[in-house]
């Protein structure tokens, strides 16, 4: 396979991150929802308002991984109070790790998830956290096999349907 790179989106690719985001998280999950939650899901999370917002956020950063310049899979990162939930100065979110399902099982969500390990030690950040659907199973083994273990859970809204995420986190450092 020829390289894969890992590049920072700006505030001019919210085409780009939205044509992603919404292949990706169709890919993932439309199997296992309904069409209506995904729609729903879909317009509202990736819109390009939205996206464009969340590319403007100084404290959100996103990623792209490209092969041949076409994006293959994405990451979004949050700090301080840009993070979804616990809003922690010490910590770093993992948002989003998505990778295009033909490149599945060829480590593309590994480079994305090194990339964000690399930016948070950058950070000197005590622990990286994120949420996970209990039901993804794929991306829950991923995450254990990289040291992550389970310290709560919480709701996320997919359309109208309530659904459970797992939060979880990797300590970097003791203090």
């Amino acid at each position: 396979m020829e390289t894969i790179h890992i590049i920072k989106a700006t505030t001019g690719d919210t085409e780009r991150l939205q044509q992603i985001s919404r292949q990706t998280f169709s890919e993932t999950f439309a199997e296992v929802n309904t069409a209506e939650n995904m729609k729903k899901y879909l317009e509202e999370e990736f819109s390009a308002e939205k996206l464009t917002a969340e590319l403007n956020n100084p404290g959100s950063a996103f990623y792209f991984a490209t092969l041949n310049s076409n994006v293959i899979g994405y990451l979004k990162l949050n700090s301080g109070p840009s993070q979804t939930e616990i809003k922690d100065n010490d910590a770093i979110e993992i948002e989003r790790i998505y990778v295009l399902k033909e490149y599945h099982g060829k480590k593309v969500g590994q480079l994305l998830y090194d990339k964000a390990i690399q930016i948070a030690l950058q950070a000197n950040a005590r622990y990286v956290w994120l949420g996970v659907w209990e039901k993804n199973l794929r991306a829950i083994n991923f995450y254990k096999k990289n040291g992550f273990v389970q310290f709560d859970q919480h709701i996320f809204k997919l359309g109208n349907d309530t659904q459970t995420d797992l939060m979880m986190k990797l300590k970097l450092k003791d203090n």
